[in-house]
């Protein structure tokens, strides 16, 4: 005896929704990451700023108000010389 045997499976039209609703998720949700991403950046960069300024004005300290010198020889007086 043979029963009535249906494939279980989706349809087309279920398949083709479902990755509309995904496609509109990702859509939404791609900007909000990419803007998280660059605020990391900034985060980094200014991180990265602070240190340098840091290191600056250790070295100052060490050497007893010696400004720290670049490759031509100038000394930099401060973290946001145009040198760099």
């Amino acid at each position: 005896m043979r029963t009535n045997s249906k494939n279980q499976g989706f349809t087309l039209i279920e398949l083709l929704t479902v990755i509309a609703i995904i496609a509109i998720l990702a859509s939404i949700l791609f900007p909000t990451f990419a803007r998280a991403r660059e605020k990391a950046r900034t985060t980094s960069c200014m991180s990265n700023q602070k240190q340098l300024g840091l290191a600056f004005q250790m070295y100052r300290d060490d050497y007893d108000g010696v400004n720290v010198l670049t490759d031509s020889g100038a000394a930099v007086d401060s973290p946001a010389s145009p040198y760099w």
